[in-house]
């Protein structure tokens, strides 16, 4: 599974849709994702990918890792697992 599928399907899980029924371009806002809910995805990709995710959850906009989109996310994580590796 790549890992653009393992990010959707973690971020469906908890906007409690398919993953069929999300789309790169949305938002978490679009998803009905709250910050609680972020930080739940973060803390589960962390685990999935055995990264660390300099994420702050108080002041999203001072963080490198974007969470704008899902493509975003997805982007961020790839980055990420190359830069710990």
């Amino acid at each position: 599974m790549s890992v653009q599928d393992q990010v959707i399907a973690i971020i469906a899980e908890q906007a409690l849709l398919e993953p069929s029924d999300i789309k790169l371009d949305d938002t978490p806002a679009d998803l009905g994702i709250d910050s609680l809910g972020l930080v739940e995805s973060i803390f589960a990709i962390e685990e999935t990918f055995d990264i660390n995710v300099p994420f702050n959850a108080n002041d999203p906009g001072e963080s490198d890792f974007d969470i704008s989109t899902v493509a975003s996310i997805v982007a961020a994580v790839e980055k990420l697992i190359a830069e710990q590796k």
